[in-house]
């Protein structure tokens, strides 16, 4: 059970190098199980019963059930997001490089842990906007083989190496490519898509890592694989929101783009995207705006982003008490400054949720004197104000390119992510909710 799921996770990660990638493998799977895709441009239909979904951006996909019972409703939203730290490559990425080298022109997407790109095999990938007779369209590209690589330098030229050292983004991390007469990047995408380069219009394209997931350890309790956080809770999310159903609420799966450089774009967890769906949802139910604020007020949402494990090597660095590990459970992630969403109402549904559906949780805090990341959930609610809990999935290296996490923690996620899709949720009067429903 928990080796398969795992198993799954790494397949679909390994599929996806970057967000544009793994929002259109969100679609392929919705469209699989019947989801008709809408368009924000064009007016929108809705049927009870039936189930939808739409993109923004390439790389941004809400996706929602309605169900057949929605006299007064309530939307039961997930959110998690498609993008991780990378190294994006700039407009004229190819330049001469120490002498008789060609490289590669990047800039740093996110707060990746620049050391952990040296040394290993990468590729690019993306996507690549083409010209079609009056058109221009998004195409997708992944160039799917060892192609570049950035070499740190040898110990006998920088023997201090090992005692730290601050990364330079514009002179350290740039990929080798080719040699003298590398020429440009452009070729292999025409090639790759079997286009002429003058078709090629623009791109946003990625480095990735090339090493492949890996399930270890004495009894294989451990994975690995780039881009955990947070294609993991995507995938998760994904297979609850996918494997039940509520005839008395609207399901919302919320994937977000840019949630690595503040969630501040049109299609990030800031963007009006998800306020923008759930009104057109009401209305196309044909309700009013008392309505929708009615919803909203009934309504609950679990923004799932990785949290940070105890490192086995550096304990210290965790809260005295609020600690979580690999394999133990599902992480609630609270913060007095609401760095997370999560109070003392939305941990107390969250506890309801996973008693119902028999899943461990954990709780985890930073350490006081430490400063944090933040995730989805407090963002979002600037625009739709639902109850919130902030939760993740333990895992070890963070930010790095290949990052590590518990074998059993997938499963334990798709099983509370089902658990509240099958729920209903009202409110009581002084915050509280109601929770009908959730067998699973």
């Amino acid at each position: 059970m928990y080796q398969k799921t795992a198993e799954e996770t790494l397949a679909f990660i390994q599929k996806n190098p970057t967000a544009f990638h793994t929002a259109a493998s969100v679609q392929e799977a919705l469209r699989e199980k019947g989801y008709q895709e809408l368009l924000e441009s064009a007016p929108w239909k809705l049927e009870p019963g039936k189930n939808y979904y739409v993109c923004r951006g390439g790389s941004s996909v809400l996706a929602f059930q309605l169900g057949t019972d929605l006299e007064q409703y309530s939307f039961n939203i997930a959110a998690s997001h498609t993008d991780s730290p990378a190294f994006k490559l700039k407009e004229h990425a190819a330049h001469k490089a120490g002498g008789r080298c060609t490289a590669l022109n990047v800039e740093g997407y996110g707060g990746m842990i620049c050391a952990a790109w040296l040394d290993r095999p990468l590729s690019i990938a993306g996507r690549v906007m083409v010209e079609e007779g009056e058109a221009v369209t998004s195409r997708l590209v992944d160039l799917d083989r060892d192609l570049v690589l950035i070499p740190s330098v040898a110990i006998h030229m920088n023997r201090t190496a090992n005692d730290g050292y601050a990364f330079n983004k514009q002179v350290d991390m740039l990929p080798l490519f080719a040699g003298e007469d590398g020429g440009d990047i452009t070729a292999l995408l025409a090639e790759a898509l079997d286009i002429p380069e003058s078709r090629i219009l623009g791109s946003d394209l990625y480095l990735y890592n090339r090493d492949r997931p890996s399930i270890w350890g004495r009894s294989g309790e451990f994975l690995s694989s780039a881009r955990l956080d947070d294609q993991q809770c995507v995938y998760a999310s994904l297979r609850g929101f996918l494997g039940a159903s509520n005839q008395r609420s609207v399901n919302v799966l919320a994937c977000f783009d840019s949630e690595e450089v503040g969630s501040g774009t049109r299609q990030g967890a800031a963007s009006t995207f998800l306020q923008d769906v759930l009104r057109r949802i009401n209305l196309a139910l044909g309700k009013g705006e008392e309505d929708y604020l009615r919803a909203l007020a009934s309504s609950f949402m679990l923004s799932a982003d990785n949290a940070h494990a105890v490192h086995p090597n550096h304990p210290e660095y965790a809260d005295a008490e609020n600690q979580v590990y690999l394999n133990a459970g599902i992480a609630v992630k609270s913060h007095a400054g609401q760095k997370y969403a999560t109070d003392g109402i939305s941990a107390a549904i969250v506890r309801a949720l996973a008693k119902r559906g028999e899943v461990p949780l954990q709780f985890f805090s930073n350490r006081s004197d430490m400063a944090g990341g933040s995730t989805l959930g407090n963002i979002a609610m600037t625009h739709v104000p639902v109850k919130c809990a902030d939760i993740g999935l333990p895992q070890l290296a963070m930010h790095s390119c290949y990052e590590t996490a518990g074998v059993k923690d997938t499963w334990y996620l798709i099983r509370l992510m089902e658990t509240f899709y099958r729920s209903r949720f009202e409110e009581t009067g002084a915050g509280g909710l109601r929770i009908t429903g959730a067998s699973v």
